[in-house]
Parts: C-alpha cells; structure tokens; sequence
C-alpha cells in the first residue's frame, strides 16, 4: 500500500512531465512556480475551470499533484525541510503539509485549492517566493505581474463533431 510521501514524489514527477508536453518547464526552482500560475490562468475562469480544459477532467488529482510539487520545490530549496502526512487522515491528500526549516509551516494543496478559486491574488509564486525568501535572498521576479496581461484563460475545446 502505498503512502502519502510516495505519492507526493511520484505525482510530483508526474506533473513535471505533464507540464513538459504543455511547453512548460517545472525544474524545482522557486521561479518556476511561476509556471503553474500562468498553467491555472490559462485553464480557469473565474475560479472554475475552463470545460473541456486541463483542469476540468481530474481536478483533485492534478489539485494534488501540483501540491506535491510546490512542496517538494520548497523542500528542495529549503534546508532542513520535511513532509508532514498522516496517512490515517481521509483528507490526508489534501492536508499534506511541509515543514520548513525555521519552522513554518505550510499547506501547498490547499494553498492550490485558493489559487484556482481566488486567482492571482493567490498565487503560487509570491507564495514560495515569501516563503523561501529570507533563505534563498532571491530577487522577487516582477514579471508575475504580466500574467494576468499576458495569459488569458483558453477558450473551451468544441466537440469534434462541432465545425
């Protein structure tokens, strides 16, 4: 059976390789958590997915995925960082937790679940940006602000039949 932290590593490496097919690029780096801020743009409207789009089919899975990827990312890039998982919770998928190393604590699926319902008001990047901040002394990447400029959500797919 497996656990919690071997999901959260498998759909990790998951996601990475699904973005990748989208021209995406996810490398662990604080900066490209950007990437899944102009992903969720791209494929939500007004707090909901956009029909017929990457988020409408799946949606706790690929909630969950990214989860796993934001916490690895700040894992990755913060020392002494660690998952914290119950699996006996039956919202353990959605509950996983990251340690950092000076202590905090964080909740990257739900911070996800916010992300697609409130937009870039709360989004992925400035997130992990202030939470690594005071280890990584990283400059805050401006050009997040272009997202809502530049990324407008994607117009739902037609059937086939439909010309």
């Amino acid at each position: 059976m497996a656990t919690l932290k071997n999901d959260i590593l498998k759909y990790s490496d998951w996601i990475v390789k699904a973005f990748k097919e989208d021209g995406l690029t996810l490398d662990y780096s604080i900066n490209s958590l950007m990437e899944i801020d102009k992903f969720v743009q791209m494929h939500t409207k007004d707090g909901q997915p956009v029909k017929g789009r990457r988020l409408s089919k799946n949606l706790g899975g690929i909630i969950f995925s990214l989860g796993a990827y934001i916490g690895e990312t700040l894992i990755k890039n913060v020392p002494n960082s660690k998952w914290i998982t119950d699996d006996n919770d039956p919202q353990g998928e959605i509950n996983i937790a990251v340690e950092l190393g000076d202590g905090t604590t964080c909740w990257p699926g739900q911070r996800m679940m916010k992300r697609i319902q409130n937009g870039l008001e709360d989004g992925i990047y400035p997130y992990g940006h202030s939470l690594t901040e005071k280890t990584l002394n990283e400059k805050f990447n401006q050009s997040f602000w272009e997202i809502e400029k530049d990324i407008k959500p994607l117009e739902p797919k037609k059937p086939w039949w439909k010309f």
